[in-house]
């Protein structure tokens, strides 16, 4: 096995200093519909496949997932859009309190500049 140079572990340290410090106060980010589904799921499976590594799980989850009708997802998909809902206003007010300004999303942007026109006419 080569040896690491200097030139590599240098690389290293400069890589983690340049990274800034997690905020501990910033919001968790939402979870997705299937994730809301392995949280409700994962015991189960591993119950009925005591043997099955981990890999094995991920693998017989996906699959379950798949065969999932609309209807038999529907429940995790609104359990996604509140949990979606709530990292959206967590978000805001985590960046009105640190002073950021919100990002202006495309269908904003497209309102603004047609009301400006507008205004113009």
């Amino acid at each position: 096995m080569p040896k690491a140079s200097t030139k590599d572990s240098k690389k290293a340290v400069a890589d983690k200093a340049k990274r800034g410090k997690k905020d501990p106060n910033k919001p968790k980010r939402a979870l997705s519909a299937y994730m809301f589904f392995v949280q409700d799921w994962r015991e189960r499976i591993k119950s009925e496949n005591a043997d099955a590594s981990f890999g094995d799980v991920g693998r017989l989850l996906g699959a379950k997932w798949k065969e999932m009708s609309a209807n038999e997802k529907k429940p995790y998909e609104d359990k996604a859009k509140a949990d979606k809902d709530r990292a959206a206003k967590e978000k805001a007010e985590y960046d009105a309190s640190n002073g950021k300004r919100p990002k202006k999303t495309a269908s904003k942007a497209k309102v603004e500049e047609s009301e400006d026109e507008d205004e113009s006419d």
